[in-house]
């Protein structure tokens, strides 16, 4: 089992930055870990992705460039650094974990097992 704990969310302006954390308790290293996000009324959308040894990382189109997602296994944390944060980037985000046999991959998201409680952020334009 993998427990996930998010913090970072918060209110800011547009243009602003925030950074995401996730803690993980149980097996960290053998997760690829997600970042997810979900608005009232609309379908949860993966955001990024990162497979264990975090020699991949996916992002969606809306996000690059503006998104960075990292890890720290000797911390069991994965980290979301969002910068110039839009209104439409306004949700609960949520982290999530995948268990990967093979260290360099990137799980479909049906594969995500294991979700944090998820972490409000919201931009105001």
């Amino acid at each position: 089992q993998v427990q996930l704990v998010e913090s970072g969310g918060g209110l800011v302006q547009a243009g602003e930055s925030l950074r995401l954390s996730c803690t993980a308790s149980g097996l960290f290293e053998t997760k690829a870990m997600g970042w997810f996000r979900q608005t009232p009324g609309k379908d949860r959308e993966r955001v990024s992705t990162i497979s264990r040894d975090s020699s991949r990382t996916w992002y969606r189109e809306s996000v690059k460039g503006r998104f960075t997602i990292s890890r720290d296994n000797a911390k069991t944390t994965v980290y979301l650094q969002m910068s110039s944060l839009k209104p439409d980037d306004t949700a609960t985000y949520y982290c999530a974990a995948a268990t990967a046999w093979n260290p360099e991959y990137l799980p479909p998201e049906s594969d995500y097992q294991f979700w944090g409680q998820g972490t409000q952020v919201t931009v105001s334009s």
